[in-house]
């Protein structure tokens, strides 16, 4: 998980600092860490897969209210608040990172149809893991995740919030070295 992590492992840290440097995992999220570090935390924390296996869990037992509010925490694909500049850094890094930040005219409006029937059909903004991806396959998942039933679309979407976290930690990591 990085230099600074090795040296300073989460079951070491205080809790001020493991939300400080966790609470970003899950978009404007972070009861998830605060609520992880109350829990109390071991050294399979120190670690990845431990550390996220441990917030995962926090996420599923928190039930479907605080799991709809973590879902709409999170900002349209290629949005409107997107092109005003109002995303977090990492949301703003994975959209361009797919290169959603370089919409033709015909592709915005194109999320954006998509972003208002799946938000009026489901109550909360389509999420999906772009990392590696690109824009034409992101809208071919978008107009086929559309057409989900609620409960299918709600379970893929906490599973993408989670895949989220991953690549978040991981960057993290990567940062630390």
């Amino acid at each position: 998980m990085g230099s600074f992590l090795r040296q300073n492992p989460p079951s070491g840290m205080d809790r001020a600092t493991f939300i400080s440097v966790f609470g970003g995992l899950y978009e404007h999220s972070p009861w998830i860490a605060a609520s992880a570090w109350d829990q109390g935390l071991s050294q399979s924390a120190d670690h990845a897969d431990g550390l996220l296996r441990l917030m995962k869990r926090v996420v599923e037992e928190a039930g479907p209210g605080p799991q709809r509010a973590l879902l709409r925490a999170h900002p349209d694909l290629a949005g409107r608040v997107a092109r005003a500049g109002g995303l977090t850094d990492a949301s703003r890094n994975e959209q361009a990172g797919a290169g959603l930040d370089e919409c033709s005219e015909a592709e915005f409006d194109a999320f954006q149809e998509l972003n208002n029937r799946y938000t009026q059909k489901f109550a909360f903004p389509f999420i999906m893991a772009v990392k590696g991806s690109q824009r034409a396959a992101i809208l071919e998942a978008f107009r086929q995740r559309v057409e989900n039933e609620s409960d299918t679309e709600f379970e893929m979407a906490i599973d993408q919030v989670h895949c989220i976290a991953r690549y978040r930690l991981e960057a993290l990591g990567k940062c630390e070295d």
